[in-house]
């Protein structure tokens, strides 16, 4: 009997040192082409570059890829319930936006759009990280500064982490960048997996 406490005893030792040992939590990543690795295979985007690292480094945490190319915050709206649902999630992170200023969407409808995704991961107690996001004028500087003032408003009323544009170091270098100008190519991958691990450091401390 003393035999099988001693076993079961030891068991629950090392299943509880591995539990904590290998324990990680799910951040959740909720954007469009930029981050689903538009114009490259999947292990070429950044997003599987940053988890490499993370593995490497033993970081406590892992990015769950739920990015979508073209989608918008009304797209994203309509998917997170159930990607919530399908994921253990302990973070999530709304990088998206872009595709609404691109095509002219109304600051207002943007805005109502974050503001009711961030209500429902704050609703299942997931916190909430906002990405900033910029755009070229191609509605005139007056748009271009609603579009922007959206991000601020809603990370504001919601307290949520205004988190910034992450491709400030790259979209601006053509060598960094694909043709149509918009995505980033596969050079400028690692750069943003660097700079978003930064973030990602003092926002999961």
């Amino acid at each position: 009997m003393k035999k099988y406490s001693s076993i079961a005893l030891f068991l629950f030792i090392y299943l509880t040192l591995m539990t904590t040992s290998w324990a990680t939590s799910s951040i959740l990543l909720f954007g469009d082409s930029v981050s689903a690795g538009y114009g490259m295979e999947q292990k070429q985007g950044w997003v599987h570059l940053l988890n490499e690292q993370l593995i490497a480094k033993k970081s406590p945490y892992r990015i769950i890829n739920a990015s979508v190319s073209g989608e918008t915050t009304a797209g994203g709206l309509s998917r997170l319930e159930g990607v919530l649902k399908d994921n253990k999630v302990d973070h999530l992170i709304i990088e998206l936006g872009g595709n609404d200023g691109l095509r002219g969407y109304p600051p207002k409808s943007i805005k109502k759009n974050l503001l009711q995704m961030i209500n429902i991961a704050k609703q299942k107690n997931i916190p909430v990280s906002l990405m900033k996001i910029k755009i070229t004028p191609n509605y005139g500087v007056r748009y271009l500064k609603m579009f922007e003032a959206v991000f601020d408003e809603v990370a504001k009323e919601t307290n949520s982490t205004l988190l910034p544009f992450f491709m400030e170091q790259v979209a601006l270098d053509p060598d960094l960048m694909q043709q149509d100008g918009i995505h980033p190519n596969i050079k400028a991958q690692p750069l943003i997996a660097n700079y978003v691990e930064k973030q990602l450091t003092h926002l999961m401390e």
